[in-house]
């Protein structure tokens, strides 16, 4: 029973980090590598917030969100629109460089030792027994009740709201938008700040449950698998790839040797590459665009 909860609750991060990657593929094209450097930094930024309002989660939590969503909104104003033109790898390069920078600036501003966010918050993370042999803490079962309510949030979002509406059409031919005086560059800033916002409320979950440490973007590498195998263009494959993938990792930690953690994701996406190379619910079209 333990084993199953373990990959649920591992699979609401991976789903929620996923998702960050697809937004920002779905409006600009581009492969966000610094993603789990930016889901970091919103985890130090609201322990800073958190230094300064201690135990006040209620308002701590909102003002992180608030500011990675500006961030990501900047983001893409700064450095990602002046690439409109170039050679998407371009990009590409730039958020790799981003993610570079930003490693050296926690190390800088907060240097790399351990720090513990829920300590901060005076989060009480209490433990419930669901069955024989198998317990689940209020942060993780907090952790997958946000991922399920944030994916329905978004799939309306993209199904019932104008804006909503116009991303997808910004994103499969922004010219005809432009042509009709839409500024579909807006358009891409706000999901840039969505998909840093999703990486926020994963960076905030983690490190409430987890320590708060440098190595934290790794998590954000290792959810760049499930963004793969679910097909980067679809939210809807970001739920089932994560689950494969927390099924790897918790199948390597647990049966084969707790050090192949971070290789399990990244065979999982080998495996996905060789027999459906656009992902669970991608199209051919998709893997052409990458």
């Amino acid at each position: 029973m333990q084993f199953w909860i373990n990959v649920v609750v591992l699979a609401s991060t991976y789903a929620l980090l996923a998702a960050g990657y697809v937004l920002i593929y779905r409006a600009s094209r581009v492969l966000n590598l610094a993603h789990g450097e930016l889901m970091m930094l919103a985890a130090y930024l609201a322990f800073s917030i958190a230094t300064v309002l201690p135990k006040q989660s209620l308002a701590v939590i909102p003002l992180t969100l608030l500011l990675a969503a500006l961030i990501g909104v900047g983001i893409y104003y700064l450095f990602i629109r002046p690439m409109a033109g170039r050679p998407l790898f371009s990009a590409v390069l730039v958020t790799v460089a981003m993610g570079i920078v930003i490693q050296g600036l926690v190390v800088l501003v907060w240097t790399p030792r351990v720090q513990y966010l829920a300590v901060l918050l005076d989060i009480v993370n209490q433990s419930h027994q669901l069955a024989p042999g198998g317990a689940i803490s209020t942060l993780d079962i907090a952790s997958i009740v946000v991922a399920l309510a944030l994916f329905a949030a978004l799939a309306a979002f993209f199904r019932y709201t104008r804006i909503g509406l116009l991303m997808r059409a910004a994103a499969e031919n922004p010219l005809l938008l432009a042509q009709r005086g839409i500024d579909f560059h807006r358009l891409y800033a706000i999901a840039w700040g969505l998909a840093i916002g999703t990486a926020a409320v994963a960076g905030v979950l983690y490190t409430t449950t987890n320590r708060l440490e440098g190595t934290v973007a790794l998590i954000g590498l290792k959810a760049f698998p499930v963004a793969l195998v679910g097909g980067l263009g679809s939210l809807a494959g970001a739920l089932p790839a994560a689950l494969l993938v927390a099924l790897a990792e918790v199948t390597a930690i647990q049966y084969v040797d707790p050090l192949l953690s971070n290789v399990a994701p990244f065979v999982v996406l080998l495996a996905a590459l060789l027999l459906r190379p656009w992902g669970l619910f991608g199209t051919p079209e998709e893997l052409e665009r990458v």
